[in-house]
């Protein structure tokens, strides 16, 4: 018997379809339900290392542990991974397959039609459910004949939706009915409801709105969903990062914000750092540099910024400098690439604050790694990275794998590592950068207070009726 399902599509990008898909996702598997994420086609440069080998977006890491799950490549067949503002790095299965432009990836669109059905199948075959999350806007016009992601696939899988606005940005009338008007009779007919997310104050002020927009689209409302905050999850992309804003207090860090940044919930520990992307006339005590899906392009952005000499000063002024992935390899000598894998020029000298040298490979390191810091702590971690780093043999390194694979550079104030996930550990945080910050808020936790805002404004019946 094949898994019932939902998916949840949005009015634009940043809606709030991952959120409520996490919080539907936990609720069911309260219920007993066996229960997996699924998103066809994810366009991130967050990423996540499966144990299994392979990796999928970070948003359907996240939604695999509400489902007390390991993630898995089925849960997120394609990944794009931008390199430039025309082209990324396509990922089928978990793995590397080609780099390609936005044009030619879908001269494809057959091919990796396939492989999402394929995905989903194996997946049906397993659950009692199947939570889907759609892409952008559930009306991307232009993108129809060719949809891989939202109702286009949902319609070829028969697979009803719910659809999800964010009241916080305004305009939450046009964005829902406008949404609606725009689709096709078989897509909006696969809409069975909507959902008005992050709304602030007394829900009951918007009865009148609600009775608004189920008279202009003949949809019930599944519920309005307050503005939940103090739970985070671990965003999929970096537009959130349009919504950080720094706090006061606690050491002084800055964390330069790449164009093309890779895995930035690396500091998710890190409330009070400043996102930046030129110069800054004030000191700082820690200064992150993140990975980057373009090294050697960020690099070379990095220089026109002139943040290579505001790096520099920083350091001689005694500030800690760091780098993640792309960022370590920034802080060395040299970055080669004789594949050309990122640059026709073969290369770029690096920052030269570590002494290493990296040369870009065409085969991806993608694994979970457990580690210890040279202090003893044991943290896990993962890697994401097309590079081989050699580094001098008398520098210590971050941290050691179990193993005893030495791991990353340290010298003096500066210091680099292949490990994303190092410092989402306190521990880590105050041995590397001396930072203290209190322990998270557990994931289980977390996931389980997604599913009580869940369960406590949506209508349990309808939501029986529509999806269940």
């Amino acid at each position: 018997m094949s898994a019932r399902a939902v998916m949840v599509v949005g009015t634009s990008s940043h809606a709030g379809k991952s959120w409520t898909a996490t919080a539907i996702c936990r609720s069911l598997r309260r219920r007993g339900l066996k229960v997996a994420p699924f998103k066809a086609q994810n366009m991130s440069n967050n990423a996540c290392a499966c144990p299994g080998g392979g990796e999928i977006g970070r948003a359907q890491a996240v939604q695999a542990e509400a489902c007390g799950l390991d993630p898995e490549p089925d849960m997120n067949p394609i990944l794009l991974k931008p390199t430039s503002a025309s082209g990324s790095q396509v990922v089928v299965d978990g793995r590397v397959w080609r780099t390609l432009s936005a044009r030619d990836y879908y001269e494809h669109f057959d091919f990796l039609l396939n492989r999402v059905v394929a995905s989903y199948q194996r997946l049906a075959a397993r659950f009692d459910f199947i939570v889907m999350e759609g892409a952008g806007s559930a009306a991307e016009l232009n993108l129809r004949s060719r949809d891989l992601v939202n109702l286009g696939l949902a319609r070829r899988l028969g697979v009803p939706a719910l659809l999800v606005a964010d009241i916080e940005r305004g305009g939450v009338f046009a964005s829902i009915i406008g949404t609606l008007s725009l689709l096709e009779e078989d897509d909006r007919a696969l809409v069975r409801a909507f959902a008005v997310n992050r709304f602030r104050g007394d829900p009951s002020l918007f009865q009148d709105g609600v009775r608004i927009l189920e008279q202009r689209t003949a949809k019930p409302c599944l519920g309005v969903f307050p503005y939940l905050d103090g739970v985070t999850i671990d965003a999929e992309d970096s537009v959130s990062l349009e919504d950080a804003a720094p706090q006061d207090g606690g050491p002084r860090v800055a964390i330069l914000r790449l164009p093309r940044i890779a895995n930035f919930t690396d500091f998710r520990l890190l409330p009070m750092a400043r996102w930046i992307s030129r110069p800054i006339a004030e000191p700082f005590d820690v200064v992150l540099l993140p990975g980057s899906k373009n090294t050697l392009g960020d690099l070379a952005w990095l220089r026109e910024q002139r943040l290579d000499g505001w790096i520099q000063a920083q350091r001689e002024s005694g500030a800690c400098i760091a780098g993640v992935c792309g960022g370590y390899q920034m802080l060395g000598e040299w970055i080669d690439d004789p594949h050309g894998v990122e640059s026709a020029a073969g290369g770029a000298p690096g920052l030269g604050l570590l002494p290493v040298r990296t040369v870009l490979a065409q085969e991806k390191t993608t694994r979970p790694v457990r580690a210890v810091t040279p202090a003893g702590t044991v943290f896990d971690a993962y890697e994401i990275h097309m590079g081989l780093t050699e580094v001098a043999r008398s520098v210590e390194p971050f941290a050691r794998h179990c193993d005893g694979t030495p791991d990353g550079a340290r010298v003096g104030n500066c210091l680099g590592t292949y490990l994303h996930g190092a410092f989402e550990h306190p521990a880590v945080l105050r041995e590397a950068l001396g930072i203290d910050v209190a322990p998270p808020l557990k994931k289980a936790i977390a996931y389980d207070q997604l599913a009580d805002w869940f369960e406590a404004h949506a209508d349990a019946s309808l939501f029986q009726e529509m999806f269940l």
